[in-house]
């Protein structure tokens, strides 16, 4: 799956553009998913007191609530990136925030003092209100919305990337840099989406009710070395036979 973000203060477009993005990117066949990061103290996912709340209040860690036009999944936390995208199924995904994820990024902005902090190494084109004051950048394409909305997307098309593992930094650093080191340098044409480490032939795997779970290769390594040097001491096991374990719960 691959992705993109658009970032960038309150009321400066984001929202228009992602409905824009999305809109188009659909009628040309892609299956499109959303990620909205909200930042605001007063929004929740359920509301108090509701049954499903009752649910997560009473122990539940994943409640499901299925209504006649929709149905949500809720988690009585804030999960990370990598958490969340398991749980999608879509050619591209597009997110409204999260300006730190390892994705090429549009920023939108008001005026120019908007895009000091925001414009790095991800940042891929500028759009929202200020791209529909006539400004030009020097570096970058300036997109406004909707009327060059084809633009955009055909941009995206082109310079977005299967999505990196947003992996701990402090758990992967394989392949010397973070994963937003990693999607910049992509971007600049200085690393390959293939260079990726974690997303090689892994040395061991895990799968919990039939669903791989993502190990950083320094668990990998742990692991592996752990099961092997137990099973040195069993008897009947060939040299480089493949091993399977299984945990019932």
């Amino acid at each position: 799956m691959k992705a993109i973000a658009v970032i960038g203060y309150h009321h400066t477009g984001k929202t228009t553009t992602v409905v824009n993005i999305v809109r188009r990117l659909s009628e040309l066949g892609y299956r499109v998913a959303t990620i909205k990061d909200i930042h605001s103290e007063k929004f929740r996912a359920d509301t108090p007191g509701k049954n499903s709340a009752l649910h997560i209040d009473a122990g539940s860690k994943q409640t499901v609530a299925r209504g006649l036009y929709d149905t949500s999944l809720i988690f009585p936390r804030t999960l990370a990136l990598n958490e969340i995208v398991p749980h999608l199924s879509a050619d591209i995904l597009v997110i409204e925030g999260m300006k730190d994820a390892p994705v090429p990024k549009i920023v939108c902005a008001k005026e120019t003092k908007d895009l000091e902090g925001l414009l790095d190494d991800t940042t891929i084109g500028i759009s929202g209100i200020i791209a529909n004051s006539g400004y030009k950048n020097d570096l970058l394409p300036v997109y406004p919305i909707p009327d060059e909305t084809n633009a955009l997307c055909e941009m995206i098309l082109a310079r977005s990337f299967e999505l990196l593992p947003a992996a701990d930094p402090d758990c992967c650093s394989r392949c010397g840099t973070t994963c937003l080191q990693m999607a910049a340098a992509i971007l600049q044409g200085k690393a390959r989406r293939e260079d990726c480490v974690l997303d090689g032939s892994p040395k061991i795997t895990l799968t919990a009710d039939g669903k791989e779970v993502q190990i950083v290769p320094f668990v990998q390594d742990i692991l592996k070395d752990s099961i092997l040097a137990i099973l040195k001491n069993l008897r009947d096991i060939p040299d480089n036979a493949r091993i399977e374990i299984n945990i019932l719960p």
